[in-house]
């Protein structure tokens, strides 16, 4: 497993987990609740069946009393404990009680003369007792002679829940609440799979286009380095200096992907010289040598506004500032030049010293290495040839014979490094 696979897993897991977490105890409570709320339907509509059975829905005239009395006798010891019964005005006219009713009937809280104009319920828990009691109140209604729904009196019943009752609605929950957090599991590791394909479809399709990002900015390189100097060892070998050095300061990311485009792009204004100044073999003179320094603000304009390429522009344009600001086009001087640009200034001199012109011989290493102290502080950022200095034996070794396919080689393996592929 790769490390986004297990980054994923460990994500979705989390958030699986987390919906677990919050699920369960939501299902046992609505799980819970809806089992209560069916026992309390249930019990009123008993209690409006029985009601009826026994002619005390109005509850009023002479006989109401003892109509309340039959039907409350009638209701206490099957689904209610407790059975009241009082008119339209709420004065109470009967009441019957199982022993469960007598039992826990003292301790019931009190409550107003009933006025509710529709069926509602109370769930009880009595101080020191594991007995849970339900407690309704239901108004029962009369059609008057006028054709008018009236309130004719109120029936309230209190349930003390049997425990095998209270198991099946405790048990009922919690098969609720496991199949909620097996749900919310089994729905990551459903999610998983997709999000991995898509994310592979996505890296795939990034890697396509960075690859052709990688192989155009080879092609132009080449293209430019081969105007030059006939061959395109010198841009692999510097970015591949320059990534060495710049690994040792740390840099990563955008930061390192942005100096190995910059390095491999430095000259890439020179597109824009006339070949009588780029390939003359003598000295130029004073306007030609401002002409091929246009190449530096020519390369800037040609890779900014490139998305891709904006990283690029901090070597293309400060490769030759000096750090005591005697370099061109912009004189900057110290740490004002980017930081790609000092790295890129040590690689570009030393691998020129060290390489073979048409117009030079190769210096060996102590030769270069006197060349670079000597302007370390005027010409290259001292902290930079810090960092360079312990590698340069092994960059230099690393380098000697080196072709063009071996420089590329070199380079291709801090590509992939750094940009991912």
């Amino acid at each position: 497993m790769n490390t986004f696979n297990r980054r994923t897993a460990i994500r979705i897991t989390a958030i699986s987990v987390l919906l677990a977490v919050l699920a369960s105890p939501l299902a046992w409570f609505v799980a819970r609740e809806q089992a209560e709320e069916a026992t309390v339907s249930l019990g009123m509509e008993e209690s409006r069946r029985l009601l009826r059975h026994f002619d005390a829905v109005a509850l009023n005239g002479p006989e109401a009393a003892d109509k309340a009395a039959k039907a409350a006798h009638a209701i206490a010891g099957g689904l209610f404990d407790i059975a009241e019964l009082y008119d339209a005005e709420g004065h109470k006219l009967a009441v019957a009680m199982s022993a469960d009713g007598t039992a826990v009937e003292a301790r019931l809280p009190e409550h107003l003369s009933p006025a509710h104009r529709g069926a509602s319920y109370e769930s009880l828990r009595l101080d020191g007792d594991a007995r849970w009691i339900l407690r309704i109140f239901v108004p029962l209604q009369d059609v008057a002679r006028d054709g008018q729904t009236r309130i004719s009196g109120y029936f309230e019943g209190v349930r003390v829940v049997p425990d095998w009752q209270r198991e099946e609605i405790r048990s009922h929950a919690l098969h609720a609440a496991l199949l909620a957090g097996l749900a919310s599991l089994l729905c990551g590791a459903v999610i998983y799979p997709v999000v991995v394909r898509l994310s592979a479809d996505n890296q795939r399709k990034a890697r396509e286009v960075l690859d052709s990002h990688i192989s155009m900015m080879d092609a132009l390189g080449r293209a430019i380095a081969k105007r030059d100097s006939d061959t395109g060892a010198h841009n692999y070998r510097v970015a591949w200096i320059a990534t060495r050095i710049a690994e040792r300061l740390g840099l990563q990311g955008h930061a390192m992907q942005a100096l190995i485009a910059g390095s491999f792009l430095h000259d890439v204004g020179k597109i824009g010289i006339p070949d009588a100044i780029l390939l003359k073999p003598g000295k130029l003179d004073d306007d030609e040598f401002d002409t091929m320094r246009s190449h530096v603000q020519q390369g800037e304009e040609i890779v900014t506004g490139i998305g891709w390429l904006e990283g690029a522009a901090a070597v293309v344009s400060g490769h030759h500032e000096k750090w005591n600001g005697a370099g061109y086009p912009r004189g900057l001087a110290g740490e004002a030049i980017p930081l790609a640009a000092r790295i890129f200034a040590v690689a570009d001199v030393f691998d020129a010293l060290c390489s073979k012109r048409p117009y030079k011989a190769p210096l060996g290493f102590e030769a270069a290495m006197a060349i670079l102290e000597r302007d370390s502080g005027s010409h290259f950022d001292p902290a930079v040839m810090d960092a360079f200095r312990p590698i340069a034996r092994e960059i230099f070794d690393r380098l000697a014979d080196c072709d063009e396919d071996q420089a590329r080689q070199l380079l291709d393996e801090r590509v992939r490094l750094h940009f991912g592929i």
